[in-house]
């Protein structure tokens, strides 16, 4: 870490000059919110020339590996959070445990290569919580060209001491689009005029029934029948990626009572084309593989890093304002956007906040959650424990002094803006809140509830919890899941940008005389029907 930078009275003026560079003059706010102009230059200064971004992210990164939620990785990555939250000043940094996760896991070695027709080394990684080979072997590969159980059938007996590889569709289809994207003008105007919809949840389940039924169904059917006959592994290839790319997730239940998964590997789409072609003509394919793997089973609790910068305000300091984003990763790369950078850009709130004295009214709460991944588990056990259990709606009283929760988990691109996530009373506070960041190009707020991350939890129980418009860059292309999401793929300005915005979110919500609107009560959610 660079040595931090702290502000002092005699410079004060010379910095107020350059803050002004960095601020718009040209703003008009509206008499419903009152902006400390004078706090967002200092916010802006410090985020966009003086950031540590980049030293916080290679530690959560390289210098931490994968962070697979319970694993050694996941450990090394919080440890140090938690410490440095500690050095910058913040009270009560703590590894949190929110409730039973399950088995941590490590892939400690892993080869594949096609030995005939010819030698080729592969590209392959494990699925998660997957077994080993038990030491090296080699194997026939077998074509599995059912596609449901019956057709299994006429595969029984065939298994034992091969390597399966289920047939796919061969036909690849280039793509004409480039990896990395940003927001158009048109496209952010579209989203500001969106108009909320109802969710069609029934809709949502008959779309889970259906894939639960069919692909997923199909693949646990074939691992049974590969660890009851002796198989070796399962091939699987990955559809989304292609040079290389491989888009790598979980093989299995991680339970602490699941026995270890079948081996599961992953390889790239051009090398699984290439051996089914060869099976199909007839031609054997022989390879070679070595996989060793390590179960952790000594604590099975999951964890968050917690850590608070305390409020001042005699009437409003037990109120809360939290921020955060996941810790955890997949474990085919270091989880650079996905989401090393969310975890980085909000220990960068925190630190911009401390660094220049910022004594809030209310409380400032960073969260860096784990299992994610496995269905925003840390976040989720965290809101049920702290403030209510979605499925009975009976709230704790940390309820009531909940301001807002803010989240960023769309990888390295910078914040063009906010979602709502259905909360129309924010829409003029976030424009407002907004406007001295135009320049930056934060510009849209949309009506628009986006999913899949942590906000999620929250907002479940009836709390304001808010995700940012971030452009994609390369998120679904490239690094969202895969071995590329590394280190080398997160953008330094725009990670300093995000820092920023989201700071002044924060230092706004801490210091307004009220909390942030609040939706309706959601009604009880049964376990099962989800969010």
């Amino acid at each position: 870490m660079r040595k931090q930078t702290r502000f002092r009275p005699a410079a004060w003026s010379a910095v107020l000059i350059l803050a002004g560079l960095l601020l718009p003059r040209a703003t008009a706010f509206s008499q419903d919110e009152k902006l400390d102009t004078a706090a967002i230059r200092k916010i802006r200064l410090e985020g966009l020339t003086r950031s540590h971004v980049m030293d916080i992210a290679f530690h959560l990164t390289d210098a931490s590996g994968n962070r697979l939620t319970a694993s050694p990785g996941f450990n090394r990555a919080a440890n140090w959070a938690r410490q440095q939250l500690t050095d910058w000043g913040l009270t009560g940094a703590t590894l949190d445990p929110w409730g039973e996760f399950g088995k941590g896991w490590e892939l400690q070695k892993s080869y594949l290569a096609m030995t005939a027709p010819y030698y080729k080394p592969l590209i392959a990684y494990p699925k998660a919580w997957c077994e080993g080979t038990n030491g090296p072997k080699s194997a026939s590969v077998l074509l599995i060209s059912a596609t449901d159980s019956a057709g299994l059938e006429k595969y029984k007996g065939q298994l034992t001491g091969r390597i399966l590889i289920p047939a796919i569709d061969e036909v690849y289809q280039q793509s004409f689009k480039p990896d990395a994207t940003r927001y158009t003008d048109e496209q952010l105007d579209s989203m500001s005029k969106v108009e909320m919809k109802p969710v069609d949840t029934a809709e949502l389940r008959r779309r889970r029934a259906a894939f639960n039924r069919g692909p997923m169904a199909f693949l646990n059917t074939l691992r049974a029948e590969a660890l009851k006959e002796g198989a070796i592994a399962i091939l699987s290839q990955s559809p989304r990626g292609h040079d290389g790319t491989l888009f790598v997730q979980g093989g299995g239940p991680y339970q602490a009572t699941s026995p270890a998964n079948f081996l599961d590997m992953v390889i790239p789409l051009e090398d699984y084309t290439t051996i089914q072609r060869l099976l199909k003509a007839g031609i054997p394919v022989t390879l070679d593989a070595d996989v060793k793997t390590k179960f952790y089973t000594d604590d099975t609790k999951g964890y968050n890093v917690i850590a608070e910068i305390k409020g001042t305000d005699k009437k409003l300091k037990d109120e809360v304002v939290m921020l955060g984003g996941h810790l955890d990763s997949w474990h085919s790369a270091t989880g650079a956007t996905d989401n090393a950078a969310g975890c980085t850009v909000m220990m960068e709130v925190v630190r911009i906040l401390k660094t220049l004295g910022i004594q809030p009214r209310r409380t400032i709460r960073i969260a860096l959650w784990s299992g994610e991944e496995e269905g925003l588990l840390g976040s989720r056990g965290y809101v049920k424990k702290t403030f209510a259990d979605p499925a009975v709606m009976q709230l704790l009283p940390a309820h009531a002094t909940f301001d807002a929760y803010f989240n960023i988990d769309n990888g390295t691109g910078k914040v063009r803006g906010i979602y709502l996530q259905g909360n129309e009373a924010c829409r003029s506070i976030f424009t407002q809140w907004l406007q001295p960041f135009h320049d930056l190009g934060a510009t849209t707020v949309t009506i628009s509830n986006t999913g899949g991350t942590d906000h999620l939890s929250f907002d479940a129980v009836g709390l304001p919890g808010f995700q940012f418009i971030q452009d994609e860059i390369e998120y679904s292309t490239r690094t969202h899941h895969t071995n590329m999401d590394s280190y080398e793929h997160l953008r330094e300005d725009d990670l300093k940008q995000i820092a920023t915005i989201v700071a002044a979110f924060v230092y706004n919500t801490a210091q307004r005389d009220e909390k942030l609107p609040r939706k309706q009560l959601p009604a009880p959610r049964p376990a099962g029907r989800g969010f």
